[in-house]
């Protein structure tokens, strides 16, 4: 329990709140939240110029370079980098709670505050800037790490870290679980029978893609399929296998139609749309990500916040130059396990068969949800390893200042690319292909490292750090060094 009656000495006055001095700072987490900024800068570029509405589905439009460069960010950047910022925020969590109660301040009301802050700012992001921040998420799953630490009877760090791997491994189990009884089940022949219905299920819904018209139905129209009115509960046994084939291909066109349309309503309030048009698009957007964020929250960031917590209060990162041989194995580990891995999921989802079999798209993606974390774990432990290198330690010290501005940059991100991309601004929406894309990246990271260099060499913190700050802490924080 934080700061209660029974461990406050009453005759004291509490310390008042105040940011973290700059050589207070640890040095590591700010060079890993820059290198960061860089995968989530790679991964982000791409829905500027593509529809957010399909983000789980890969562009089978792209040949050539453009291919080969999508194909690369996706097996080693998509899910990687706002991972390892996750393990930062929990590192940070535990940084700022250790220091509260070693000061003998309040912590759980200022915390509050910077959380409903952030989720501010996520918001105010995801509706007048780019509908796929991710700022509100860290928020919300930020309140539930303060309620588990909260509660939490067994403050051992290695308890946190237990917790972490059973709470990742969820998700994990029950699908495993669900796979055991299926393929105990399922024998050679019923699954030829499955992938021939399937295949021959796809083929006439492709088939009828093609054909005049929003709808098509084989030799039977549903129109004109008329199920038994007098009893409901016949309704869907008395169709003959005809009919139900029929009904199933009507279902199936119906939704790829209005996936269609919604990917045309966004890519006409991007592309010709004024700014108040998009601005009206990504609230309606909002809701549909604010539906998602609690499964986002729940199972890909608490897990990955208690794992940075873990790193800071038995102190592997606090401590890292001791503890070398720890993230030296994690590098070896993730990435030898990680790499193979994220190429096998990735050949998996980006196989046709993936569009047919139901099998094969949660094999595919649950192999891809653990091989994430796999790689991410692995970057974690090469960069902290390189850190403490000392020739890769005076590159990577470049990434330092871009870090400790990482939500000022991570928000400029927003206003840069939206200005090149939108029809409201530069309106090269769907004009500049993904291999090009890259260049725009690298410029942009050039920029950011010598823009947060020069900024910190006059300021204490970012400007949206600073208001960050200011909110926070309610009062007006001194910026000039």
């Amino acid at each position: 329990m934080l700061n209660t009656p029974e461990n406050q000495q009453p005759n004291l006055p509490t310390p008042s709140l105040s940011p973290i001095d700059k050589q207070n700072r640890i040095h590591s987490l700010d060079i890993l939240r820059g290198v960061c900024l860089v995968g989530i800068l790679l991964m982000n570029i791409e829905w500027f110029t593509r529809a957010m509405i399909s983000l789980e589905f890969q562009d089978k439009s792209l040949t050539g370079l453009d291919h080969a460069v999508g194909w690369l960010v996706r097996c080693f950047v998509e899910g990687k980098f706002y991972k390892l910022f996750a393990l930062l925020f929990g590192m940070g969590f535990a940084v700022m709670l250790l220091k509260a109660k070693e000061a003998g301040r309040p912590f759980t009301a200022w915390f509050s505050r910077r959380m409903i802050v952030l989720w501010l700012f996520g918001m105010a992001h995801m509706i007048f800037l780019w509908g796929g921040d991710i700022l509100h998420s860290y928020a919300l799953a930020g309140f539930i790490l303060l309620f588990i630490v909260l509660k939490k009877t067994n403050h051992n760090p290695s308890s946190y870290l237990k917790l972490a791997i059973a709470w990742l491994f969820i998700p994990i189990f029950i699908v495993s679980l669900i796979g055991v009884i299926w393929g105990s089940v399922l024998d050679h022949n019923q699954a030829q029978t499955m992938w021939a219905d399937d295949l021959d299920l796809h083929t006439a819904v492709i088939e009828g893609m093609s054909e005049q018209g929003d709808v098509y139905l084989d030799e039977n129209k549903a129109s004109n399929i008329q199920t038994p009115a007098s009893d409901e509960s016949r309704d869907i046994e008395e169709l003959s296998e005809s009919d139900f084939r029929a009904l199933s291909i009507e279902d199936n066109i119906r939704e790829r139609n209005e996936q269609s349309a919604d990917i045309s309503e966004e890519e006409n309030a991007f592309t010709h749309g004024s700014y108040w048009e998009a601005t009206l698009y990504r609230i309606n957007f909002a809701g549909f990500m604010m539906m998602i964020t609690p499964f986002l929250a729940l199972f890909e960031l608490i897990p990955v916040f208690l794992v940075g917590y873990w790193l800071v209060t038995s102190e592997k990162i606090i401590r890292s130059e001791q503890h070398h041989s720890f993230f030296k194995t994690l590098a070896y580990v993730g990435l030898l396990l990680g790499i193979p891995l994220n190429i096998i999921s990735v050949l998996l989802v980006q196989h046709p068969a993936y569009e047919v079999s139901l099998d094969l798209v949660v094999i595919g993606d649950m192999v891809f949800y653990l091989a994430q974390f796999v790689l991410s774990a692995g970057y974690f432990g090469l960069v902290v390893c390189a850190i403490h290198h000392r020739k890769w330690s005076k590159v990577l010290s470049k990434f330092s200042p871009m870090g400790q501005m990482a939500l000022t940059n991570y928000l400029m991100h927003s206003v840069i690319l939206t200005s090149i991309f939108y029809g409201y601004a530069g309106g090269q929406y769907g004009e500049i292909s993904r291999a090009p894309q890259m260049l725009i990246v690298l410029g942009i990271i050039a920029f950011q490292l010598v823009a947060s260099s020069w900024w910190l060499s006059r300021f204490r913190f970012g400007p949206a750090e600073w208001l960050w700050r200011s909110l926070t802490y309610k009062k007006m924080q001194s910026m000039k060094l």
